[in-house]
């Protein structure tokens, strides 16, 4: 008995490297972009979230936007200048906010009355934040040159911290165990560290000079390393060692807001010419960058919930425009009706809806079928010895015509790009079938020019693939033996050969270049050992 026939094996190629690695993925998973325009034409100077709500503060009024539904909830608008830094307290149920004229209020976010309100600042009051661990303690930050500890039920500040020489445009508690501490950056270039339990007045216990004014200051969840953008650059700051680490200089404008992302392990900035760049947190690299319309004045990554590993959420961007931009990120159900609503509009746009729907009748059949054998044979006690049906893949006609030897007619059939089965793989599976048989020749001979072209076309398509490169060379050098005499006399034919050629030579180029710039690197890594 004969052995029986199957088709060719898969072939698989070596996969090279992705164009895009898995953080690119990652934060192009954050779609659905939002744009919200400022009603006043002001800058949104200032993100917080907290709970259910994220707040965002552009003029005199700060909004208060729902995180499920990313929809405006409520606007307070009861502020006698510009608002600075709307900071949500950590249960969402109060807000505080400076203002342009030197007053700090405090708000109730469900009635949106005002609790409290503070006048001691003479300047304006650019930074507002709550304490992480006190829900009565909060601070600020003004352009009189100094930071203040307030408690919620006093009139009067608990501690005023002196030393800054200029403007203080930000000021945060540092997280967990060290929570009783404050960071604190200025235009005088100087990031400084302060414990109000023994330096009131005495100035703060550590200072880190740069050398750029400091937009921004953000602690780590650790508590030992600080981050402080000053200029383009983002200085890491080791408190323990109190030294600098590192310097991060990726940007080509003034760094003007962090944050952080996936649980601390990565770092968000964004700059006055218009990116979003993120960085991993333990080299400090780029893993992923993207550019907006407008200076970006605000950043903010908004989690899914308020445990410390709550997946992200939300991307807010603000912008000096006034546009805020959100982008969301979604689950696995929703990325799954989005794809099946994009395929939707797809299908309506090209007018293929009923085969598109014929295609899903047939799947829900397939798994309805499915779930009827499952059941089948549950109190029974028959057993099927033998299925007659045949469980072979079905040949391909390609298939067919190499086991018979046809191998003109086999070529043909895999590089015709109107057959809906198309496939480059499949091409590249009967060549190597051809050169192993020697059979290549016999494929390409007596052909006319309607059936010489598609193989010309395959070849110039895929021969700059390093994982084509060797049949295509093949296949090259005896389309030119049998067919190049031909060429003067076929408009198409000659501009198939010069394309080739065209492309061989960009290839050579290419790699003559490589090997120069290969050989002076060696020489300027050799020259830097000796």
């Amino acid at each position: 008995m004969a052995a029986p026939v199957g088709p060719l094996p898969q072939l698989r190629l070596p996969s090279g490297p992705s164009p895009t690695t898995a953080e690119q993925r990652y934060w192009k998973t954050f779609k659905n972009q939002v744009l919200v325009p400022s009603a006043t034409g002001y800058a949104a100077t200032h993100l917080s979230c907290a709970g259910d709500v994220f707040a965002v503060t552009t003029g005199t009024r700060v909004h208060l936007y729902s995180s499920r539904t990313r929809k405006l909830v409520k606007t307070i608008t009861r502020f006698g200048d510009v608002a600075r830094c709307g900071e949500v307290r950590r249960d969402a149920k109060v807000l505080v906010a400076g203002d342009d004229g030197g007053r700090m209020q405090v708000f109730d976010v469900g009635s949106r009355a005002i609790l409290r309100t503070w006048t001691q600042h003479r300047l304006p009051v650019w930074t507002t934040r709550w304490s992480p661990t006190t829900p009565t303690t909060l601070l600020s930050a003004s352009d009189d040159k100094t930071v203040r500890l307030w408690d919620l039920p006093g009139a009067e500040p608990t501690t005023t911290l002196f030393g800054h020489a200029d403007y203080v445009r930000c000021a945060r508690f540092l997280p967990g165990s060290m929570a009783n501490m404050v960071v604190s950056g200025s235009y005088d270039a100087t990031v400084r560290l302060w414990d109000p339990r023994i330096a009131g007045a005495a100035g703060a216990v550590m200072t880190f000079k740069h050398a750029a004014p400091v937009e921004d200051v953000l602690p780590l969840p650790s508590g030992t390393t600080l981050l402080a953008a000053a200029g383009n650059a983002v200085s890491v700051l080791d408190v323990v060692a109190a030294r600098p680490l590192h310097l991060i200089s990726n940007h080509q404008k003034t760094v003007t807001s962090l944050s952080l992302a996936s649980s601390g392990r990565r770092l968000l900035t964004g700059g006055l010419e218009g990116h979003v760049k993120v960085f991993e947190t333990t080299g400090w690299n780029v893993v992923h960058s993207s550019k907006y319309q407008s200076p970006v004045l605000s950043v903010l990554v908004i989690p899914s919930g308020d445990a410390p590993d709550a997946p992200d959420r939300h991307l807010a961007v603000g912008m000096q425009s006034g546009v805020l931009s959100v982008r969301t990120r979604l689950t696995v159900p929703e990325a799954a009706r989005e794809r099946e609503r994009e395929r939707e509009m797809a299908a309506l746009v090209s007018g293929t809806v009923a085969a598109l729907d014929a295609a899903k009748s047939k799947r829900k059949r397939r798994i309805e079928a499915a779930s009827c054998l499952d059941m089948v044979g549950e109190d029974t006690d028959m057993v099927v010895l033998h299925d007659a049906r045949d469980s072979r893949k079905r040949e391909r006609p390609w298939h067919n015509d190499l086991r018979h030897a046809r191998y003109a007619r086999a070529l043909d059939r895999v590089v015709d790009r109107s057959d809906p089965d198309y496939a480059p793989l499949e091409a590249l599976s009967l060549l190597l079938s051809l050169r192993h048989r020697g059979a290549v020749r016999d494929a390409l001979e007596a052909r006319d020019e309607q059936t010489v072209l598609p193989v010309m076309r395959w070849v110039c398509a895929h021969i700059c693939d390093p994982r084509y490169v060797s049949v295509c060379v093949e296949v090259a050098l005896n389309l030119l033996d049998l067919y190049a005499e031909y060429a003067g006399g076929s408009p198409e034919l000659h501009d198939g050969f010069c394309t080739l050629h065209r492309r061989v030579k960009r290839e050579v180029e290419g790699a003559q270049v490589a090997s120069l710039t290969g050989g002076m690197l060696d020489s300027l890594v050799t020259s830097t050992m000796q």
